[in-house]
């Protein structure tokens, strides 16, 4: 989508602060204890609350649609977890990747949190996981092409000793929850489309504790995992394409990591 109004703009970073208020709740009720079912499930009542539809909800394939509100994943899951009804322990690496759809629009985004006090290893990933995205997002701006952004994802990672997963991509948004331009979390410089103004972007990465990059699908036809069975960390921010820096629709660059 390219927002080409102000008009359009408010509205959307109106909707984008709405769903990042949603996902701090979330963010918040994250801890020992809790099942990601249960999570889910606040997630649910929170759309119902602010009267606005989950936009996970139904996507996939008419034989085998994702029925859940959010996707939680643990540890080695590095995407499209599927929550289910073990407690969360000290000691878990959790992603919760959540969006709504409001008045047509659609939001995307995702956060990592450690339960407890992580170890210095996991607190490494997870700032190099942030900080990766981070610096691609920022890259957003009129001009930049797309293997900018990846590129600084995946040397971000690889100088650390980890590594981006290559099979599940950051996206365009808008009026759809996937839309043009693909964004890898890899790339070379100056390749690929060129951005332009008032383009809505989700940049995004998973990143894995090794230099494995390999995963695999359980057998629930959604849940991906390390291969080396390594732990993952994932964040994802919603930008808009402008001249000197890109206009955040869900500002949680700040947010603790535990």
């Amino acid at each position: 989508m390219i927002i080409n109004s102000d008009h359009q703009l408010l509205k959307y970073q109106k909707i984008g602060k709405k769903s990042t208020d949603i996902l701090w709740q979330l963010w918040q009720a994250t801890v020992e204890g809790i099942t990601p079912i249960e999570i889910d499930q606040l997630a649910a009542k929170l759309c119902q609350k602010n009267a606005v539809l989950p936009a996970f909800k139904g996507v996939g394939s008419k034989k085998n649609p994702y029925r859940y509100v959010t996707c939680i994943g643990i540890n080695d899951v590095v995407v499209h977890g599927i929550p289910n009804e073990t407690p969360l322990q000290k000691g878990d690496l959790v992603k919760v990747d959540f969006g709504i759809i409001e008045d047509g629009f659609y939001t995307d985004h995702c956060f990592t949190k450690a339960i407890g006090q992580p170890s210095e290893a996991d607190l490494r990933l997870m700032k190099v996981a942030r900080r990766s995205v981070q610096e691609a997002a920022r890259k957003a701006i009129i001009g930049n092409q797309i293997g900018d952004l990846g590129f600084t994802m995946q040397t971000v990672a690889e100088k650390a000793g980890f590594s981006t997963v290559k099979e599940f991509v950051g996206h365009g948004i808008g009026l759809t929850m996937h839309d043009d331009p693909q964004i890898p979390a890899w790339g070379k410089v100056r390749k690929g489309l060129t951005l332009k103004r008032g383009q809505v972007l989700c940049v995004e990465a998973q990143i894995i504790a090794s230099r494995d990059d390999s995963v695999y699908m359980d057998d629930d036809g959604w849940t991906i995992r390390s291969n080396s069975g390594a732990k993952a960390a994932m964040f994802e921010y919603m930008v808009v394409v402008q001249e000197r820096r890109p206009i955040f629709l869900t500002p949680t660059l700040e947010w603790p990591l535990y």
